[in-house]
């Protein structure tokens, strides 16, 4: 009886896995390069795992731990979950590991705090830091007769200058001997500038461990590709989620990193529909050139209207289970979804409500909605860690009523009030506490006063918009960016997959441009523009690399012939369709 033979993708993660492991088992640094699919979070497992089996018992002795840093609380939650909460491996964000190791530096803090943007204002009354303790918890910064509090960002420019004693460096290495860095292309950029200046550049320091793709980095601020002579690099050449048809795309696509399908034989699609036989008048550069070379609002809906029908009657199970639609797009076809008063607040700039820039949108998208869900079903710890508000100070039955009855007053109130008015709420209650940025917006709001000044700045401006504006509104936002963006944060789309996705790609957004992209793709961008052009690149590849069976695009925006050319060479001719030029007409 001979042995099953083995799948092309787990052959080539066998051998990425194999080379990971002499990394760890020689104490080599390295960096773990796994595509859309790839199996990044096993690959991170599996080095949990065998630094658990084979040196475990040897950090306990030593009273070391192997340092493991994430993006996110609730991937950190994850893995403390995977490895069943070792006492060997410590699952951090980037801003709690730094602060395990700042906090027992307190004579270094109180020299470098009064140095920090805002800190010398902050101290001036009291006399200076004196002797207080410098304490981190939930980012919100005092100053009390015992101690300072510092905020989120204080933690990383701290780590920066703490980082230049050597003292420090020394025991950081002692503590974590080995530091592995999940989502590493998303890490702050200052912190791995750092790390590579004080450790790769110099050889010292802890073993080094990098899993991610700077393929994936579509979040600002982090750090993208870091390549240096002492990381290893291991090509991770397998793809688990994807029929080959998509796979093959995305090794057109990106050539550098090939990947093998893990069921070569099971069917698939990935097809391109576009629109230039559309007669109509291209949108031009009027109110914002991000809009120029699109169909009219009428024509994308209809040419919407159009695919879904075609791909239901070709046989895609467009249920919300099964179909993920993602707009790369600010699309007309969003304002239908409940939210039309907050995008003319922010004029062309679409940052600030679709990436969630602003403060008050971010708050109450990330932080507020999930709390109110978890309220909802009774996950209260859940709840109050979006809050920020730690653990509550519940000691009695009357403690847990005043919470019960706060929460369903909010959310009552998030139906039938403002923005404003929920915000408003939110302050009043003594155990919230609005983040330090919209405080600080609301009290610039309130220095100007009630009614509009002239010459107010243009941010009092919005804000005074935005807090009249229905909350339901801000509750349509959110499940729109949730469901049909890759830049949502809080269940996004990102790491997820889904049978089927229909990508809608247009204009309307002014840092993206992808028939542009596709047009550079081959020659490369003009110098000035290369980090416009990965954050395109980026999204596209993020947002192709989702389904596990099918996968369709629909550009809406005009393609030139090169980039027509472009979409044509990684797709296959035949599988790029021009759609009617009414679609109405044809449907």
């Amino acid at each position: 009886m001979t042995e099953e033979a083995e799948n092309p993708a787990d052959a080539a993660g066998r051998v990425a896995l194999e080379r990971m492991f002499a990394c760890l088992d020689e104490g080599r640094s390295f960096r773990l390069e796994a595509g859309a699919g790839a199996g990044k979070t096993y690959s991170l497992d599996k080095a949990l795992r065998r630094l658990i089996d084979r040196r475990g018992p040897e950090f306990l002795r030593r009273g070391q731990q192997v340092g493991c840093i994430t993006y996110t609380n609730v991937a950190k939650d994850e893995i403390i979950s995977r490895i069943q909460a070792h006492p060997a491996v410590r699952p951090e964000t980037i801003h709690g590991f730094c602060w395990s190791i700042l906090q027992d530096f307190q004579s270094i803090l109180r020299t470098l705090v009064p140095t920090l943007n805002g800190w010398a204002e902050r101290l001036e009354p009291v006399g200076g830091i004196g002797a207080r303790r410098v304490h981190y918890e939930l980012g919100y910064p005092s100053v009390g007769d015992q101690q300072v509090t510092l905020r989120h960002e204080d933690v990383l420019a701290l780590m920066m200058q703490a980082l230049t004693y050597p003292k420090f460096r020394s025991v950081l290495t002692a503590r974590y001997p080995i530091l592995l860095i999940d989502e590493y292309q998303d890490t702050d950029a200052d912190f791995v500038d750092a790390i590579r200046a004080w450790f790769l550049n110099t050889g010292q320091g802890p073993q080094l461990g990098l899993f991610g793709d700077h393929w994936q980095k579509i979040y600002g601020g982090g750090c993208g590709l870091v390549e240096h002579a002492a990381l290893e690099v291991i090509d991770k050449n397998a793809n688990f989620r994807s029929t080959d048809p998509i796979v093959q795309v995305l090794n057109r696509m990106r050539p550098a990193l090939p990947q093998m399908a893990h069921s070569p034989a099971v069917l698939g699609e990935a097809r391109v529909f576009h629109t230039n036989l559309w007669p109509g008048v291209r949108r031009t550069g009027q109110g914002g050139g991000h809009w120029t070379g699109d169909t009219s609002p009428e024509a994308a809906k209809a040419y919407f209207s159009h695919i879904m029908h075609r791909l239901a009657a070709e046989g895609w199970d467009l249920a919300v289970g099964k179909t993920k639609i993602l707009m790369l797009s600010h699309s007309v076809l969003a304002r239908e979804q409940g939210y039309a008063s907050i995008p003319p607040i922010y004029g062309q700039f679409n940052d600030p409500w679709l990436k969630k820039d602003d403060p008050h949108i971010k708050f109450l998208a990330d932080q507020l909605e999930p709390a109110c869900a978890a309220f909802e079903a009774k996950r209260y710890g859940e709840m109050f860690g979006f809050f920020g508000t730690g653990t509550p100070k519940i000691h009695k039955h009357a403690d847990k009523m005043a919470w019960t009855q706060i929460m369903t007053a909010l959310i009552g109130l998030r139906t039938t009030g403002t923005i404003g008015e929920v915000v408003d709420f939110i302050a009043a209650q003594p155990h919230m506490r609005l983040p330090e940025p919209v405080e600080e917006a609301e009290r610039r709001l309130a220095d100007v006063g009630l009614e509009p000044v002239e010459g107010e700045a243009r941010r009092v401006t919005q804000l005074r918009k935005l807090r009249a504006v229905p909350y339901a509104e801000l509750i349509a936002l959110d499940r729109f960016i949730d469901g049909h963006t890759p830049f949502a944060t809080k269940h996004g789309v990102k790491g997820a997959e889904f049978e089927n996705v229909l990508v809608i790609v247009g204009r309307g957004w002014n840092k993206y441009n992808f028939g542009q992209m596709l047009e550079w793709m081959e020659p490369g961008p003009p110098a000035d523009r290369v980090e416009f052009f990965e954050n395109n690149r980026n999204l596209f590849y993020v947002a192709c690399s989702r389904p596990k069976i099918r996968l369709a695009l629909l550009f809406t925006q005009v393609l030139s012939q090169n980039a027509m050319a472009r979409i044509s060479a990684w797709f296959g001719v035949e599988n790029v369709v021009a759609l009617p030029a009414d679609p109405q007409a044809a449907a």
